[in-house]
């Protein structure tokens, strides 16, 4: 399948050094793509400048027939996020943002954007209620309606998982899975190194520069993961 985003020798520098060095990957349609490795590796500085948020210092990013405003973000929740004061379908129509252009008003269709996504993430019985009402798990079901009204074709996720229990994690994993097996690319930043493995086919294991970058089966075989499984058998 062809790319969709292409990211070419990417660096971010910063007057502390670099955040980024040297990256490079493609984003394919149907990929399931995670970013791993530790806090301050640069996940979260790459992500954004993937969004177009961080101009690189080097390299460039690429849309091959994307429009920035087709890609659906979900960024991690901070407090003032999950208490915001809210109806549901209001926060999934706020999605629908993007696709006005200088409209400054709702068209029927977006509002039919919202119903559907509603109906394909089973959340109707939540659209009436205030979003900061919700669980983690089900607010993370309103953010992903909310990004697949803006764009329905590739999804980046910043650590969507963060917060919730394991029930909850295993249930939104699978849900993305579902959202990639009807055609939607997944970008997903996570530290959760087993679920990574687990539902990935590709991988990119940060450390300011990338330390692998491939398939699921390969980094299951590379020194790097082999390095990860000896030092948590080790602790």
């Amino acid at each position: 399948m062809g790319s969709i985003i292409s990211v070419q020798n990417v660096s971010v520098k910063y007057d502390s050094g670099f955040a980024v060095k040297d990256v490079s990957f493609d984003v394919c349609e149907g990929d399931y793509f995670c970013i791993v490795g530790e806090n301050g590796s640069g996940k979260s500085t790459l992500m954004n400048t993937v969004l177009g948020l961080i101009r690189p210092s080097g390299g460039r990013v690429a849309y091959n027939g994307l429009k920035q405003n087709q890609i659906g973000f979900i960024p991690q929740q901070t407090a003032v996020q999950k208490d915001f004061p809210t109806s549901v379908r209001e926060v999934i129509l706020s999605g629908c943002t993007n696709r006005r252009g200088v409209l400054p008003f709702h068209a029927n269709k977006d509002r039919q954007r919202v119903r559907d996504n509603i109906k394909r993430l089973d959340i109707e019985p939540l659209a009436r209620k205030s979003y900061c009402d919700l669980s983690g798990g089900q607010q993370q079901r309103v953010l992903l309606a909310r990004a697949l009204c803006s764009a329905d074709k590739i999804l980046l996720l910043d650590e969507p998982a963060g917060g919730l229990d394991p029930v909850m994690a295993n249930e939104l994993y699978g849900l993305l899975g579902e959202l990639n097996n009807s055609g939607a690319a997944i970008v997903m930043i996570s530290h959760d190194m087993a679920s990574a493995v687990k539902y990935a086919g590709k991988i990119l294991h940060m450390q300011t520069s990338p330390l692998f970058y491939g398939k699921k089966k390969d980094y299951l075989a590379s020194p790097v993961y082999k390095k990860i499984v000896g030092g948590a058998a080790d602790a």
